[in-house]
Parts: structure tokens; C-alpha cells; sequence
């Protein structure tokens, strides 16, 4: 059986999907299937980034009755389904946060920052924990974005590219960039701290 290794699917289960997908687009009650086989996922991306149960439940639904009422408008472009469906989450909780002018949540946990700790700290000296997340909070909010996906959410290039409306390489760019940066605040935390030790 063929697989798409980038994704972890089967050609089996892409054709499933795009099938079901040409039936919702014909008559809305057949977007069941997708709705099944993504809330969970969706709830969770989304929850992961507001902490609060009833707030995330509710956007969840408004994401899954925007797909329906969009679903017509869905292109196919070698990424799963699910791709589209966190560009509306990321949509639809950026509205959230302005709407009510709240600060999201970034949820870590130690072998996530063991990743960021790979790329941006060549002589894997000690790399304090408290350090990097400090670094990643200065970043901006679009620029979280990529560490996100690619560290937390262990996506492809390519699927950072869908979801943020961008080509595969400026993803891959755009993280690198990123990364760069956040080397060079957490360096200049470092040095920072070791001038107050001295004194």
C-alpha cells in the first residue's frame, strides 16, 4: 500500500477524504465524515492556545459551520483537509483575541524545547529552559506562529505554507529567520545575566 510519508496517510485514505469532500461540496449533511474524523484535533489546536473550555468549544463550531458554508470554495493542493481547516482556526481565534483583547496561551513542555534547543544552540551548552521560553515570548505574535507549527506541532514546510497562506520555501525562510532571531535574544539574555553576576 502506498503511503504519503509526509503525512502519515494512505492514498486510501486521501481519496476517502476527497470524496467525501465532493460530496459536502454538493450537498452540506456529507461534511459528517470530515466533521468526525477533525474536531478533535481542531478543539485541541485551539484550546492549547486559550485554556478555557467553553470559549474554545465555541469557536471550534464557528470554525466546522465557516468550513461548510466555504466548502464549495476548497482546492485540493497535496496537503490533508485538516490544513484548511487550521487556517480558519488560526482565523477564527485571532478574531477571538481582538474581539475580547486577550493575550493566547503557548503551551511547552520540555521535549518540544529540546527541539528549539537543536536548532538554535550549536555547542548544546546549557541552554537554560527558563531562557528559551523568556526568548520566545519576546517574539511577535506572527513570528510564534512558525514556531508553533514547526517545533509543537511537528509540521512539514509545506503545510505551514497552506495554512499561513504563504509558498513552501518563504516558510521555510521565514522559520529560519525566526529561529535566528530567537538565538540572538536568548545570547543577548545570557550575556546580560552574566554582566549582574559579576557585580
Amino acid at each position: 500500500m502506498a503511503v504519503n510519508v509526509l503525512y502519515h496517510q494512505t492514498v486510501q485514505r486521501i481519496e476517502e477524504e476527497l470524496e467525501w469532500i465532493r460530496m459536502a461540496k454538493v450537498n452540506p449533511a456529507h461534511f459528517a465524515p470530515l466533521y468526525k474524523r477533525y474536531h478533535e484535533q481542531i478543539f485541541r489546536y485551539i484550546y492549547q492556545r486559550m485554556d478555557d473550555d467553553e470559549a474554545a468549544y465555541d469557536i471550534t463550531a464557528q470554525v466546522f459551520i465557516k468550513a461548510i458554508q466555504h466548502i464549495s470554495t476548497y482546492e485540493y493542493r497535496g496537503v490533508p483537509f485538516s490544513s484548511w481547516l487550521y487556517r480558519i482556526a488560526k482565523s477564527e481565534l485571532y478574531q477571538s483575541f481582538r474581539d475580547k483583547q486577550s493575550n493566547r496561551m503557548i503551551n511547552v513542555d520540555t521535549i518540544q524545547l529540546g527541539h528549539i534547543v537543536d536548532e538554535i544552540d550549536e555547542e548544546n551548552d546549557e541552554l537554560n529552559r527558563k531562557q528559551l521560553i523568556n526568548g520566545i515570548a519576546q517574539l511577535k505574535e506572527k513570528e510564534i506562529q512558525f514556531i508553533e507549527m514547526r517545533f509543537f506541532e511537528k509540521r512539514s514546510f509545506k503545510e505551514i505554507g497552506e495554512i499561513l497562506s504563504i509558498t513552501e520555501n518563504n516558510a521555510k525562510v521565514k522559520t529560519f529567520r525566526v529561529l535566528e532571531k530567537l538565538k540572538s535574544i536568548v545570547k543577548s539574555t545570557r550575556e546580560h545575566e552574566l554582566q549582574k553576576s559579576k557585580y
